[in-house]
C-alpha cells in the first residue's frame, strides 16, 4: 500500500466482514460512485435511468480533471458536424485510425463497438443539453480558438497515418465560452443533480472499500467533513489551490496539505452498504510517489489534471486485490503549433539528432522526446520563421496560454548565432551532427529527397538562411510548461468495467472501474479528446452494467427505514 505523499487521499485495507447484516451501517443505496467528474457523472446518470439508487462521493465541489479540459470529446463515425463541415468518415475509418494510436490496448471488438456507437455518444450529450458545432479551423492546431470547434485533433492527416485511414476530423469541441471542459461538465452535473435517485455527497473522501468473507464488495467507508465552517474552509482552500496550481505550484501544493489536514482532523466516516462501488477518481499524476514508482522519467512534467488525480481510486482498487496495467504509461503534451511556423521547423535532441515529425500531434512528439530522448529538446528556427511565428503570437487571435509562452520564449528565452555551429557549441552539442540534420531538412525543403522524419511538402522550411536561434522545448521547462497525465490503472473487463483481480483475472464482485482510473481506450497514447470519450463510454458501460445484475442483488442492501443521507 501507498503512503498518502503529498496531498493524497488517504487509503486503508479493507474491512472484511463475517456477516454485513450485523455491521452498523449509516447509509445504504445501490451504488455508490467515487469522484464526480465526467465518468463518474456517466456513470451515476446510466444507473438511475436504470431505477438504482446512487450515492455520488465526491471529495471535493466535482468537476475534476474534465471541468479543466478543453471539453474535446473524439467522435466519428459520420457524426452530423462532420457530415455539416462537409467531411465523410465511417465508423470503419475511425477504428482503422484510432487502432494505430491504441495500440491495442484494448480489443478490437471493444475498439469497434466504440467507434459503432460514437454518433450516439454524441447524440446522447445532445439529450442533455451539450452542445456541437461544424466549424472547422483554416488549419491544423493543438486546440482551435473562436468560432471553431472541429478538428483534426490527432494525427489523423499525418501521412504515416493517413495511408492506413480515411482522415477526417473528429474532435468535437464543446460549444461554449472559453476553455469549453467546464460547459461541458456543468450540463452533465445539472443532469446528475436532476435525478432524485442521485445523492451528491461533497467533501466527502473514500478510504476503505467493506467486503464480506468471499472477497465481493458490499460497501464502502466514506469520510465526509459535517456539514459548516470546515466544508467551506475546504471547498474555499481547494478552490484557492487550484486557480493557483500554473502560476504558483508549491504555494498550490501547500493548499493542498492544508485540505488533506482538515479532512484527518475534521472528517467523520460514514458506512454505505451497496451492492456496487464505481471508482472514478481519475489517475494519478498528482501522486508523486506513484509517479516515481511507476513512471519516474515524468516527473519534471507539469502535472495536468486536479487535485484529485491522486490515484486514491486505484489504491482502493489494489487494496482488493485488483490488478492494475500500464501505469508506467504516461502522455506528455509538447505542442508546437500554434504557433504554426513552430511546426515548419526542426526538433532536435541534446545530440543534434531529428526527434520526429513536427507536424505530428503534440502528445506524439512528448512522448518520443521523453521515451527516446531523455527528456531533452531544442526547437531550431531560422529569423524568418521566428518573425512569422511572433506575428501569429501577437495577432491576437491565439488563446494565451498558446500565445504567451511562444512569444516569451521567442523574445527573451532563445538561443541566438549567426552559424549553426556556434548556435550548436551554445548548447553543447556536437556541430557537425546539428548541421547534417538541419541540411537534411533543407534539402527536403528544397524537394531534392523525401523529408527524413515523413514531414509533408508544405511543412517543410528551408533553414538555410540565418541567422538561426534555438528555444528549449524540454521536458522540465516551467516557461514553456509539458504537461502531462497519467494513462494507466485498474485492470477492467471492457464492455462491463468490472475490476479484475490480480489473482486468476476474475470479475472482483461489485467493484467497477472508470475513467483514468481504468485501463481504457486511451491508455496507450493520448489524443485530444479521447480520454474524454473514454470517461463517457466507460462510465456509461459501467452505470448500464451494475443495473442489469438480478434485482435480488442489487436491491438487498435497501429498505425503507434508510435514506441516501448519512447520520452521525
Amino acid at each position: 500500500m501507498y503512503p498518502p505523499p503529498d496531498s493524497a487521499t488517504p487509503v486503508h485495507a479493507p474491512l472484511r466482514l463475517d456477516d454485513p447484516d450485523e455491521h452498523p451501517w449509516q447509509a445504504t443505496c445501490d451504488a455508490v460512485v467515487v469522484g464526480f467528474g465526467a465518468a463518474g457523472a456517466c456513470a451515476a446518470l446510466e444507473a438511475a435511468h436504470g431505477d438504482a439508487r446512487v450515492i455520488v462521493a465526491e471529495r471535493f465541489e466535482g468537476g475534476g480533471a474534465s471541468a479543466k479540459s478543453g471539453g474535446v470529446v473524439y467522435a466519428g463515425g459520420g457524426t452530423p458536424y462532420q457530415c455539416a463541415a462537409g467531411y465523410a468518415d465511417t465508423p470503419q475509418a475511425m477504428a482503422d485510425y484510432l487502432r494505430q494510436e491504441t495500440g491495442g490496448v484494448v480489443s478490437d471488438a471493444t475498439l469497434q463497438a466504440f467507434c459503432q456507437r460514437s454518433r450516439e455518444m454524441i447524440g446522447w450529450l445532445e439529450g442533455l443539453g451539450v452542445r456541437f458545432a461544424a466549424t472547422v479551423p483554416p488549419r491544423k492546431t493543438s486546440y482551435p480558438a473562436q468560432p471553431y470547434y472541429l478538428y483534426y485533433s490527432g494525427n489523423e492527416a499525418v501521412a504515416a497515418y493517413a495511408q492506413h485511414a480515411a482522415p477526417a476530423p473528429r474532435g468535437h469541441r464543446v460549444k461554449g465560452p472559453g476553455m469549453s471542459g467546464r460547459t461541458l461538465y456543468a450540463v452533465l452535473r445539472g443532469a446528475v443533480q436532476a435525478r432524485p435517485e442521485v445523492t451528491v455527497m461533497r467533501q466527502t473522501a473514500a478510504r476503505r472499500l467493506i467486503l464480506d468473507q468471499g472477497g465481493a464488495v458490499v460497501g464502502i467507508e466514506l469520510w465526509q467533513l459535517p456539514p459548516g465552517r470546515h466544508q467551506k474552509r475546504h471547498a474555499r482552500l481547494a478552490r484557492l489551490a487550484e486557480r493557483l496550481h500554473n502560476a504558483a505550484p508549491g504555494l498550490a501544493d501547500l493548499l493542498r496539505e492544508r485540505v488533506l489536514q482538515l479532512e484527518l482532523r475534521h472528517a467523520r466516516p460514514v458506512a454505505v452498504r451497496t451492492g456496487a462501488v464505481v471508482l472514478a477518481t481519475g489517475g494519478f499524476v498528482f501522486n508523486r510517489a506513484m509517479v516515481a514508482r511507476h513512471a519516474g522519467k515524468y516527473l519534471q512534467a507539469w502535472r495536468l489534471g486536479a487535485t484529485g488525480c491522486d490515484g486514491s481510486g486505484i489504491r482502493l482498487g489494489e487494496s482488493a486485490g485488483a490488478a492494475t496495467r500500464h501505469l508506467e504509461r504516461v502522455s506528455a503534451w509538447r505542442f508546437i503549433n500554434p504557433p504554426f511556423d513552430w511546426a515548419r521547423g526542426c526538433v532536435v535532441d541534446a545530440q543534434g539528432a531529428r526527434i520526429g515529425n513536427e507536424e505530428t500531434y503534440g502528445a506524439t512528439l512528448g512522448h518520443a522526446i521523453c521515451e527516446r530522448h531523455g527528456g531533452r529538446a531544442w526547437l531550431i528556427l531560422n529569423r524568418e520563421l521566428a518573425r512569422a511565428a511572433l506575428r501569429e503570437c501577437l495577432g491576437g487571435r491565439l488563446w494565451a496560454f498558446q500565445a504567451l509562452p511562444a512569444a516569451l520564449l521567442m523574445l527573451a528565452g532563445a538561443r541566438r548565432a549567426s552559424s549553426l555551429e556556434a548556435l550548436a557549441s551554445k548548447l553543447g552539442m556536437p556541430g557537425a551532427a546539428l548541421r547534417a540534420t538541419v541540411d537534411a531538412c533543407n534539402a527536403a525543403a528544397r524537394g531534392e529527397i523525401p523529408d527524413p522524419a515523413g514531414k509533408s511538402a508544405p511543412m517543410c522550411a528551408s533553414l538555410e538562411n540565418g541567422p538561426w536561434l534555438a528555444i528549449d522545448i524540454s521536458v522540465n521547462s516551467r516557461v514553456f510548461p509539458c504537461p502531462a497525465i497519467t494513462l494507466g490503472g485498474l485492470s477492467v473487463e471492457e464492455s462491463s468495467g468490472r475490476v479484475l483481480a490480480a489473482a486468476g483475472g476474475a470479475p472482483i464482485a461489485g467493484l467497477y472501474a472508470v475513467g483514468r482510473t481504468a485501463v481504457g481506450i486511451a491508455s496507450n497514447h493520448y489524443v485530444s479528446g479521447l480520454s474524454l470519450a473514454d470517461c463517457i463510454w466507460s462510465g456509461r458501460n459501467a452505470g448500464r452494467h451494475l443495473t442489469r445484475q438480478p434485482a435480488g442483488d442489487r436491491q438487498a442492501y435497501t429498505n425503507e427505514e434508510t435514506t441516501h443521507e448519512p447520520t452521525y
